[in-house]
């Protein structure tokens, strides 16, 4: 395993899209663990003005990989490839 993979999810609270995200992101992570870092949009208007309704966006390690869906076949093809290195 990696030293870490951290997901990071820009979301809002009651938010449909970020509800669906996140419950794909916990199906993935029951096969290969990461972290994993829900970020309230609302607490920083800097990522409120960024992110606005664009949400929920993904980040892996930093590097942005889905907007408003997460593809579960295409979250798990990204989250192994980081596994094997």
């Amino acid at each position: 395993m990696p030293d870490t993979i951290q997901i990071d999810i820009y979301s809002r609270p009651a938010c449909h899209l970020c509800d669906e995200a996140k419950e794909v992101i916990e199906r993935v992570r029951g096969r290969f663990p990461f972290a994993v870092r829900i970020i309230n949009i609302e607490e920083d208007p800097a990522l409120e003005t960024a992110y606005g309704t664009e949400i929920p966006v993904v980040f892996i390690n930093g590097n942005k990989a889905f907007k408003y869906r997460v593809d579960e076949a295409e979250l798990e093809k990204k989250v192994k490839r980081l596994w094997k290195t």
